[in-house]
C-alpha cells in the first residue's frame, strides 16, 4: 500500500527528515508517534505533496508518487487530514464536502463512502450542513475534515495529530470513528504525539525523533513501548 523509502525533506537548506522509511499495508492501521519537533508534520506534508522530497521514494500500490504535485495526490489515493484541517472556512459544510465528493467520484475508484454514510458517521455534517465551516468549533471542524477526506475515496487515510487541541469527549468520539473505519478494513496512518491514543487503534507503529525513525513497534506490542522508560524518556518526553 503506502511505502516510504529513504525520504529526505526539509525547508530550504534545513533538512528535517533524514532517510525516513516505513510502510502501511493494505487494511492496516499504523501509528507514528513522537514528541513535538520530531518531524512528524513535516513527514505528513511531504506525503501530501505540500513539501517536496529532496531524495527517496514514495509510492502507493507500487506507483511512484514522489514527483507528483500535491493537488494530484488525492486522485492517486492519498487523503490527508492536516493538523490545521485546511478547510474552506467561508464555505458551508455541504459545500466543503461537495467539492470532495465530486473529486472522489471522478477518481474512477470504487465508491466506498457516500454522503449519506459520512453523515451517519458524523451527525454534525447533517445538522450543520448549511453553516459556514469557520463558525464551527474545533471538534466539529475536525469531523468535517475527516468526512471530506473519506469522500475522496482514498486508498489510505492519513491523520496528523487528530487529537490536538480537542476536548477529551471529542477525542473519544474520533477514536470511535477510527475503530469503525478500521472494522471496514481501511488503511490508516495515525500521526500523533499522544501514544495512548495511537495504541488504542493501531496494530503496530513507529517512533520518530529528530527526523528519523528510531524504533519500530511490532504488532500488538504497544504495551511494551509504554513500559519502556528508556524510549518514553528519550523519544516521547515521558
Amino acid at each position: 500500500m503506502l511505502n516510504i523509502d529513504s525520504i529526505c525533506a526539509g525547508y530550504g537548506s534545513i533538512e528535517v527528515l533524514h532517510n525516513v522509511s516505513f510502510t502501511v499495508g493494505r487494511d492496516e492501521v499504523v501509528g507514528l508517534v513522537g514528541p513535538n519537533g520530531a518531524g512528524k508534520s513535516t513527514l505528513v506534508r511531504t506525503i501530501a505533496g505540500l513539501l517536496p522530497a529532496k531524495s527517496g521514494r514514495l509510492s502507493v500500490d507500487g506507483n511512484d508518487l514522489t514527483s507528483l504535485p500535491g493537488h494530484e495526490r488525492p486522485a492517486a489515493g492519498i487523503a490527508v487530514v492536516l493538523d490545521d484541517r485546511h478547510l474552506f472556512g467561508p464555505l458551508s459544510v455541504a459545500q466543503n464536502l461537495g467539492i470532495a465528493e465530486r473529486q472522489g467520484r471522478s477518481s474512477g475508484r470504487d465508491i466506498n463512502f457516500t454522503m449519506d454514510e459520512v453523515s451517519d458517521l458524523f451527525p454534525i455534517v447533517r445538522e450543520r450542513a448549511n453553516s459556514k465551516v469557520e463558525l464551527l468549533s474545533g471538534g466539529q471542524q475536525q469531523m468535517v475534515a475527516i468526512a471530506r477526506a473519506l469522500l475522496l475515496q482514498p486508498k489510505i487515510l492519513i491523520m496528523d495529530e487528530p487529537s490536538a487541541g480537542l476536548a477529551p469527549k471529542i477525542v473519544k468520539d474520533i477514536l470511535g470513528i477510527l475503530h469503525r473505519l478500521k472494522s471496514r478494513g481501511m488503511s490508516i496512518l495515525v500521526v500523533e504525539q499522544n501514544v495512548g491514543i495511537v495504541a488504542d487503534v493501531a496494530e503496530r507503529g513507529y517512533v520518530m525523533s529528530l527526523g528519523q525513525i528510531v524504533h519500530e513497534i511490532e504488532r500488538n506490542s504497544w504495551a511494551n513501548l509504554l513500559q519502556d522508560d528508556r524510549l518514553m524518556k528519550a523519544y516521547l518526553g515521558g
